[in-house]
């Protein structure tokens, strides 16, 4: 592996004046990939009631893998996105990660058997690997420092409209289910028979639209520049913010890369100037997944039926943890570049836990009810405000260039195996300790993402990705990841 360079980046020019349009356009395409995730991720938790009489699925194992078995696919696609990306570009990968969303959305609505579903779900979630790795690092690696944190954010915002999306139309799709309706009359109803076919198909629409969105928009500038293409990075970027800002832009990222321009090897990962740095992406993507806001999505109307509610309300009720979810994450757009990753972050690990630690009171006294809803709905708003925008702001950060596909895609592979463990287990924790005994579970997950957070989360506000990776892996012993007691004073030199 080439040595990098002990040389300082070299710095921006100040006062640059961007193309909003060019680059807002932009970044929202990419972040069409994040409605995608959202959507086919939840699409699911409405459509079960009916897909699964239909396959007849009645054991926990059966029900499980059903729900799970899309998390199977999101680690092969996050390994291929990672595989690849680095040597065919991240507007590619995510042009095949639309067509692989239009062909399995359709494919899992026209199943006729519960293997041939499972299938298309494997490869609809190989879309969401792919999607979830690059779409947030494509919006880093072409926004400017200062405000990249809510460029970055635009991708949980969609990844939650599409969460919406998607309860809103299971519910509208739906109709009524008469109270005290059998499994049989829900089975021969138009929603066991067709209705959830559609749930899954209409994911084919905003696909398509992704499609299109990443035809006509640029490469990455990074990527090109490491791949050898220096004029058109060049050119992209002066688009972006006039030539000034272009010359300088290449000039840092050559800086980073020395004459690292081929496809990185999975074991650079391991070399000592990265390997800690790529360690806490790892632990950042697997802790998130465990702590506790995964399974309300997924198991929302389990939760509620717990809590005492019909299935009417509670298909209500999962609306509005939606539109919970869109609301509160505007709040982490609108404060993510001026309160910083690391304060966000903290807040949220804290809020959780405290909220975890009083669901499961209520639960062990047998208060249920609106009280549970309501501590639902916070706890929803802490996580969209804080924790989840925060993870893939943090991991599109703090990669170097030169390995930043690689890096990405372990850290997302964690991601979806910490997601696939939770997905799959809850209903067992659920089973054996109970909702109480659940969430108090969770509550002390949280309260270790807390302390782990604290020590080791770096600061990355208003730099740039060469700045950081200069902080991070170029002079390792003042970063925070290595050094924890000094993380705070370490990123606000």
């Amino acid at each position: 592996m080439q040595t990098h360079t002990d040389a300082t980046t070299p710095s921006l020019p100040q006062g640059a004046v961007y193309n909003r349009l060019f680059l807002w356009s932009t970044c929202l395409v990419a972040a069409l990939g994040g409605l995608l995730f959202g959507y086919d991720w939840v699409v699911i938790s409405g459509a079960d009631i009916f897909y699964e009489k239909y396959f007849g699925l009645t054991t926990a194992a059966d029900v499980g893998w059903a729900k799970s078995c899309a998390l199977a696919g999101c680690l092969f696609g996050a390994l291929f996105a990672g595989a690849l990306s680095d040597r065919f570009g991240r507007k590619r990968l995510l042009i095949f990660s639309a067509v692989l969303f239009v062909v399995s959305s359709v494919g899992t609505g026209m199943a006729d058997q519960f293997s041939s579903f499972v299938t298309w779900r494997i490869a609809g979630g190989a879309a969401i690997g792919v999607a979830a790795n690059l779409s947030p690092m494509y919006i880093a690696e072409i926004a400017p420092a200062e405000i990249r944190g809510r460029l970055v954010s635009l991708n949980q915002l969609n990844i939650v409209i599409g969460i919406l999306l998607a309860q809103s139309v299971n519910w509208f799709i739906a109709e009524p289910i008469p109270v005290g309706a059998s499994a049989l009359d829900v089975l021969n109803s138009w929603n066991g028979q067709q209705g959830w076919r559609w749930m899954f198909c209409l994911t084919a629409i905003p696909s398509a639209l992704f499609f299109v969105g990443m035809l006509l928009v640029p490469e990455s500038p990074r990527w090109l520049v490491k791949n050898g293409q220096r004029g058109r990075a060049q050119s992209i970027l002066a688009r972006l913010g006039g030539d000034a800002y272009a010359t300088a832009s290449v000039a840092a990222i050559e800086a980073t890369l020395v004459n690292e321009i081929r496809r990185v090897d999975f074991r650079e990962l391991f070399q000592p100037d990265v390997r800690r740095i790529v360690g806490f992406g790892v632990l950042l993507a697997f802790i998130v997944q465990w702590c506790g806001i995964n399974v309300i999505f997924y198991y929302t109307k389990d939760i509620f039926a717990a809590a005492g509610f019909e299935v009417s309300a509670i298909l209500l009720n999962i609306i509005i943890v939606g539109a919970v979810n869109l609301v509160f994450t505007f709040v982490a757009i609108q404060t993510v570049d001026r309160l910083g990753r690391r304060w966000l972050t903290l807040s949220g690990w804290g809020g959780l836990t405290v909220i975890f630690l009083v669901m499961g009171w209520c639960f062990h006294t047998g208060t249920i009810g609106v009280p549970v809803v309501a501590l639902v709905m916070l706890a929803i708003g802490c996580y969209a405000s804080t924790i989840a925008p925060m993870c893939w702001v943090t991991l599109s950060e703090i990669f170097p260039n030169r390995i930043r596909g690689a890096a990405m895609a372990t850290a997302v592979f964690a991601l979806w195996v910490g997601n696939f463990m939770l997905t799959f287990a809850f209903p067992t924790m659920l089973a054996t300790l109970g909702p109480s005994g659940t969430f108090w579970v969770f509550a002390g997950i949280c309260a270790v993402g807390f302390t782990l957070m604290k020590l080791w989360l770096p600061e990355t506000k208003g730099k740039t990705l060469e700045q950081i990776e200069e902080e991070l892996v170029h002079r390792p012993r003042t970063a925070a990841v290595v050094a924890p007691s000094t993380s705070l004073a370490a990123s606000e030199r």
